[in-house]
């Protein structure tokens, strides 16, 4: 399995009167969405128990997940990490200003567990190189946390619109 990334080639402005700057800028290509059908047919496939039975499960896991969530505990996902609710808001200086009125947003706060993180840093990531018109000009490929540049991958033109040929860098 490998994760796949766009580069894609964009202008940036970093104010209204600049000209700005092309940059390759990475995003992870996005796969379809799983329903919830598909998810609960191949748990059910993989732990044997029938679909019925796992869709019970997964409903009633998901009304425990939230109700525990909502009264302010983190709570673990089975082999994933931990999610709890979260919420930004904007300071005062005076207590008597406090008031639910602050609060800007509310959010949702994901923590991978280590083995997660591990094997997502162990994952291969493909990268594929798209300039402004939407040419592919390179490909490159990584086998673990680092990128290595694959042998006979690069195109003719030196890197296509990459200013100055330098390589694209992953940071």
């Amino acid at each position: 399995m490998a994760l796949r990334v766009k580069a894609v080639e964009r202008l940036l402005k970093f104010d209204k009167e600049s000209a700005g700057k092309y940059r390759y800028v990475m995003k992870p290509e996005m796969y379809s969405s799983l329903t919830q059908n598909k998810v609960i047919k191949e748990a059910a496939l993989r732990s044997g128990v029938s679909q019925g039975v796992m869709k019970a499960c997964w409903d009633a896991a998901g009304e425990v997940i939230k109700a525990w969530a909502t009264e302010g505990h983190s709570v673990a996902l089975p082999g994933l990490g931990t999610m709890r609710f979260g919420l930004r808001s904007k300071a005062v200086e005076n207590v008597n200003e406090v008031k639910a009125g602050l609060i800007t947003s509310r959010r949702i706060i994901f923590t991978p567990s280590t083995d997660l993180k591990d094997e997502l840093a162990a994952t291969a990531i493909i990268i594929t190189c798209y300039d402004r018109d939407g040419k592919e000009v390179k490909r490159v490929t990584s086998t673990s946390g680092e990128i290595e540049e694959p042998e006979n991958d690069q195109p003719e033109n030196g890197g296509g619109n990459n200013p100055g040929g330098n390589p694209i860098s992953t940071d």
